[in-house]
């Protein structure tokens, strides 16, 4: 898919600018993608479901930001270790078809061992 080669050579062009890449290790960008990720559950906590379809409506920018580390970081991970990111999701969503058939799982929030 060209659109995430395209982000993909727009991240790796700012890491390379600014020397980042010695610091870039499989261990610290999954650290980094684990923070970031907790930056995003960040913004629901403590808040019931009304508070938070209020919040979205009023954070949504900067919940946008904290997706969007989490999206740089999946993106950086996967060209480093040499993983094809479309291909691994499109695999990954064919499992979970398997697992998750409509019969079984349609409006069913039970996990695919116990249905």
């Amino acid at each position: 898919m060209k659109d995430i080669r395209d982000l993909t050579d727009k991240i790796i062009k700012f890491r390379k600018e600014r020397d980042w890449e010695q610091f870039h290790t499989p261990k610290d960008l999954a650290i980094s993608l684990s923070l970031e990720a907790s930056e995003v559950l960040e913004h629901f906590q403590w808040k019931n479901n009304d508070e938070i379809k209020e919040y979205i409506k009023t954070h949504k920018e900067h919940i946008g930001e904290e997706l969007a580390d989490v999206f740089y970081w999946v993106l950086i991970m996967s060209h480093d270790i040499d993983i094809d990111i479309v291909e691994a999701f499109n695999k990954k969503m064919e499992k979970n078809a398997e697992k998750y058939s409509v019969e079984k799982a349609k409006g069913n929030h039970t996990k695919y061992t116990e249905l």
